[in-house]
């Protein structure tokens, strides 16, 4: 079997691919110095953009975002504009008519994908949050680290971080503890059943209103009202405002004070914070139950 014919076939065939590809080696040069320009405008141009943005918003979640969206668009353009300076400007179009035939079959592979792209978008332009707001989204609670294309990035105040898909947090309901800078917070306090509820009200009150940390206005108001009628105390809830970014640090201890200040003017005025009643129970044929008091007191 006489194989030249295929092998002069073979020859001629890759001699005529190699002068080619010496032919476009130009071109090719060109198209990577056309990308690596394009790259560091496309870098300039967001860093301008970036710091026009800025000055206008004090947002970095939605500067971050745009900003990112923008290079994006502008790294694309410049690859399909070296493909076409390199002459594969039939590819660049094959391409585009290749996503845009399959549009509706990319558009359901990747359904998660855009679904969240998409609500990265609104997010950035309309959101319940912004950087270092805590936030509760569903059961994650923590504070908001970052925005990017697809997920939000949420840090826990136990130290993990959490990654978001953007679609849930458009779905679900977020709670912002920290949107405005006030936090409500509250506590129960028991008082014996003989004090006087009104005095007592009224110095607890007045120690909540001077610590530090708490905010008393019209539009926030402490007060402190009777919640129940508990075994052995009647119980009184203590509300305070609290202003604070910080829920963590600032909100929890400022209560923590608030609460040793609270326990502190009870004594100091006499009231009495009884434990709660226990009852014992004597089964069987036990008729007595032996105790002993001591007093400690001396």
């Amino acid at each position: 079997m006489d194989f030249e014919p295929t092998l002069k076939k073979i020859e001629k065939s890759f001699i005529e691919s190699w002068n080619y590809f010496i032919e476009q080696v130009p071109q090719i040069i060109l198209g990577i110095v056309i990308i690596t320009a394009g790259f560091m405008l496309a870098r300039v141009i967001t860093n301008f953009f970036r710091k026009t943005i800025s000055n206008k918003t004090e947002d970095p979640l939605m500067v971050n975002f745009l900003s990112k969206t923008i290079k994006l668009g502008l790294l694309i353009l410049v690859i399909m504009f070296a493909m076409k300076v390199v002459g594969l400007e039939g590819v660049a179009t094959g391409l585009l008519t290749a996503v845009g035939a399959s549009t509706v079959i990319i558009g359901f592979a990747f359904k998660d994908i855009g679904e969240n792209f998409i609500s990265g978008v609104i997010l950035s332009f309309k959101r319940p949050f912004g950087i270092n707001d805590t936030v509760k989204i569903d059961t994650i609670f923590g504070k908001v680290k970052a925005l990017e294309f697809r997920y939000t990035k949420l840090k826990t105040f136990d130290g993990r971080d959490v990654y978001i898909p953007n679609s849930d947090i458009i779905k679900k309901a977020v709670y912002n503890y920290t949107e405005d800078g006030f936090y409500r917070n509250d506590f129960l306090v028991g008082i014996d059943y003989e004090d006087d509820i009104d005095i007592a009200k009224k110095v607890i009150l007045e120690v909540v209103i001077n610590t530090i940390g708490v905010i008393n206005t019209e539009e926030h108001q402490s007060f402190v009202t009777v919640d129940e009628l508990g075994v052995s105390t009647v119980n009184l809830k203590v509300i305070f405002w609290t202003k604070t970014k910080e829920y963590k640090r600032g909100a929890l201890e400022t209560k923590s004070e608030v609460i040793k200040n609270v326990k502190n003017v009870i004594i100091e005025n006499g009231f009495n914070m009884p434990a709660d009643i226990k009852e014992i129970k004597l089964y069987g044929s036990q008729e007595s139950l032996p105790i002993t008091i001591t007093n400690d007191n001396r």
